[in-house]
């Protein structure tokens, strides 16, 4: 799902189209920033502009913060959010970190999230059972064997959850 090609303001689909327009797969531990542009333009980034309709526009910067790998960024936005979604990136930085203990913690308190049943819509195409828990598991497993099938499935399933969780935050229609 390129997100370039929806209803977003177009600073942000400027932003996602200096790395690959929201379908980058991100790494499954933290690493460095991957784009000093994007984060010069995030330093800039007003979430009643950026997203004036959306659900949680806070939670979409958090979002954006994450896709561009500015792990603290994005953690200091989420962890303010009292909300399932800030619990949710909450639970993605940790589960990036990793500290997989926080992150299911974290998994635990969103509850039941509408971008669940097309998660486990997407697993179930690839062959795995998802719940945010299990996936936490399974990318545990995912980072002790880079370059294997497991790996690759994680980082198939991570950009899918992104992709969803960011729609929902922004009110993104499909």
């Amino acid at each position: 799902m390129a997100l370039g090609e929806t209803k977003l303001h177009p600073d942000v689909v400027a932003l996602l189209a200096l790395e690959e327009a929201g379908t980058r797969l991100m790494p499954l531990v933290c690493g460095a920033p991957v784009n000093a542009e994007a984060v010069r333009r995030l330093k800039l980034a007003r979430a009643d502009v950026w997203f004036p309709a959306a659900r949680s526009p806070e939670g979409a910067v958090a979002a954006l913060w994450l896709y561009f790998s500015c792990f603290a960024e994005s953690h200091a936005v989420a962890q303010e959010l009292p909300t399932a979604e800030g619990s949710y990136w909450h639970g993605i930085v940790h589960r990036m970190e990793p500290d997989d203990w926080n992150s299911a913690y974290w998994m635990r308190r969103v509850g039941g999230h509408p971008v669940h049943e097309p998660m486990r819509k997407n697993a179930a195409a690839l062959g795995l059972d998802w719940t945010p828990v299990s996936f936490i598991q399974y990318c545990a497993g995912a980072r002790k064997a880079p370059g294997s099938e497991a790996e690759r499935l994680a980082l198939e399933l991570q950009r899918a959850e992104w992709q969803l969780l960011f729609s929902w935050c922004a009110g993104v229609r499909r």
